[in-house]
């Protein structure tokens, strides 16, 4: 019983009429032939499975085409058959991810002095040429820009930008593209009738998406699915064997939580995850589906154009199209993006795709960022009255840091506010012991500036005399060392006394204690409650003081503008 060959060498096209998918090289090597302007390099690029290797092997058979240089080859001659079954003595194949070195170019070099054996043209072909070392690359140089007459190179990379520019220059580029889903279907059905092996169209579809452009990948598949079927390949088994789910049920996943609805989402989850169905699979498949459906909204026609959509994908994503915006769709892309990586790393991926599922259906409903900020300015006009509220500064009982009022970033009418003090001048009066901590500060004396505002509790501050008190676990000799900086940076002796008890609280209590009622005061103003009901679930994390808006002169404004 002879030995079984896989479809992917059985079907391997011999002649470049077999070549599908790729005109624009086959168009540019029959016009370079007929005229004579043959290279003396080739450099085929693409991605897995579109068919690199096997055009080395066409474009090798072309030039030793009796009686010339060839793209019409309808004779299959002994020395054709050698050279696409890789046996031919005048086309050496070689894999460079394990001829890396130097040593295998030198090879090379010194081969390429001696005539062809058989062959009317030595052809050396160089797979994944990008692993070849800097030096094997430099060592090929010269012998790649002038080589004999009977010697051609043809080079095959799925990773063209690894290749130096020094021999891409030396090489006629060819870029292999990518099958697209409808002509890979056309190709397989006609595959699969030669094997006599009867095929469903939505089988032919799904092998077809799966291969992602890849002809030798698809053809592994059906391969498999033909084995799997015992002849007769079937939609759900190639469903099962792909660990896919039927599209209609991804649109009703879809359809579940673009309605909003999470525990119909849920509940299709479980029931595809029952069927066999990956969670991050179904999550991919929906991002796909989410894709379609913004593709149809910019190009309607995209599906006339599709062929290997079913009807159901069709029908369904239209009627999406002209339902939901783009905004939406945008956000449910990036939103499945993201959850597709967190299903893909997480302990439980179920956990994750329904953690994912929920934040889609709940976030549908949310406004886009233009949608909200009318919101906001909406909530702001019906309440005239709101104003930023100011933290509970020194004129209120609790000093705050610097002395002054913070207020809250409101998100709808920022109110402007005075432009921060200039640095201190030295000397220097001390006001208040916040001023004291943001000279400090100004100094760069980061643990002085921590210790004041953590320890100390102050009493009194004035230009000759602080008077403070500390907590009890205030670090031995911080007085001392407060005192003897400020007479270094200010140029004069000022006397730090502490006191055994009382002064106001430290400024990082005050500060938090500030924090905790501009939240509080945050939480009832009317435009954030506006903006908190639109968001479920969302949370005011800090509220900052707003920060003043630039402003220009008339002369800056003119110097600008020229």
């Amino acid at each position: 019983m002879p030995a079984y060959r896989v479809l992917a060498r059985k079907y391997r096209p011999t002649d470049f009429s077999a070549l599908i998918g790729q005109e624009a090289l086959v168009r540019t090597l029959t016009n370079a032939f007929a005229t004579g302007r043959v290279a003396q390099a080739y450099m085929l690029t693409g991605v897995r499975g579109v068919g690199k290797t096997t055009t080395a092997r066409l474009i090798a058979r072309a030039l030793n085409y009796p009686p010339g240089p060839a793209i019409d080859m309808p004779e299959m001659t002994p020395q054709c058959e050698a050279i696409l079954e890789s046996r031919h003595m005048d086309v050496i194949e070689m894999d460079a991810a394990s001829n890396t070195g130097v040593d295998n170019m030198r090879e090379i070099i010194d081969s390429v002095r001696y005539a062809p054996v058989q062959a009317r043209i030595k052809v050396y072909i160089i797979d994944e040429v990008h692993m070849l070392s800097k030096s094997a690359f430099n060592a090929l140089l010269k012998t790649l820009e002038e080589p004999p007459p009977h010697v051609k190179f043809i080079f095959a990379t799925t990773e063209i930008r690894k290749v130096p520019v020094t021999i891409l220059s030396r090489c006629q580029r060819f870029d292999l593209k990518r099958l697209d889903a409808t002509l890979l279907m056309q190709h397989y059905g006609r595959i699969a009738k030669l094997e006599n092996a009867g095929i469903e169209d939505e089988a032919l579809r799904m092998i077809a998406r799966a291969a992602e452009g890849s002809v030798r990948d698809g053809l592994s598949l059906l391969d498999q699915a033909i084995a799997y079927g015992d002849g007769t390949v079937k939609a759900d088994d190639v469903a099962g064997m792909l660990g896919l789910i039927d599209r209609s049920r991804v649109i009703e996943l879809f359809d579940a939580v673009m309605g909003g609805d999470p525990a119909r989402a849920l509940a299709e989850l479980a029931t595809q995850f029952e069927g066999g169905g990956d969670p991050e699979t179904i999550l991919t498949d929906m991002a796909d589906f989410v894709h379609w459906v913004t593709r149809l909204r910019m190009v309607k026609d995209s599906a006339l154009m599709d062929g290997s959509r079913t009807e159901a994908e069709k029908t369904r994503g239209l009627e999406f199209a002209a339902r939901l915006t783009v905004p939406v769709l945008s956000r449910a892309w990036q939103m499945l993006l993201k959850g597709i990586q967190e299903t893909a790393t997480a302990s439980n991926p179920m956990q994750a795709a329904e953690m994912v599922l929920i934040r889609l259906a709940h976030a549908v409903d949310m406004p886009p960022a233009d949608e909200l900020a009318r919101i906001a300015r909406s909530g702001a006009a019906a309440s005239a009255s709101i104003k930023p509220l100011p933290l509970r500064g020194e004129g209120s009982g609790a000093s705050a840091v610097g002395g002054n009022g913070a207020a809250l970033a409101a998100a709808v009418s920022p109110a402007p506010s005075s432009s921060p003090p200039a640095a201190p001048r030295e000397p220097v009066a001390f006001t208040d012991f916040a001023s004291l901590v943001a000279y400090v500060s100004e100094r760069r004396d980061v643990k002085l500036k921590g210790e004041l505002e953590r320890f100390v509790r102050p009493i009194t501050v004035t230009a000759q005399r602080i008077e403070i008190a500390l907590e009890r676990d205030a670090p031995a000799g911080l007085p001392n060392e407060l005192m003897r900086k400020l007479e270094a940076w200010t140029g004069r002796r000022t006397l730090v006394t502490v006191a055994r008890e009382g002064g106001a609280e430290p400024l990082l209590k005050q500060r938090k204690s500030a924090e905790a009622v501009a939240l509080q005061e945050a939480r009832a103003n009317p435009a954030v409650q506006a903006i908190l009901k639109t968001f479920p679930g969302a949370e005011i994390m800090s509220v900052k003081e707003p920060q003043p808006l630039p402003t220009f002169t008339p002369e800056e404004t003119d110097e600008e503008s020229r």
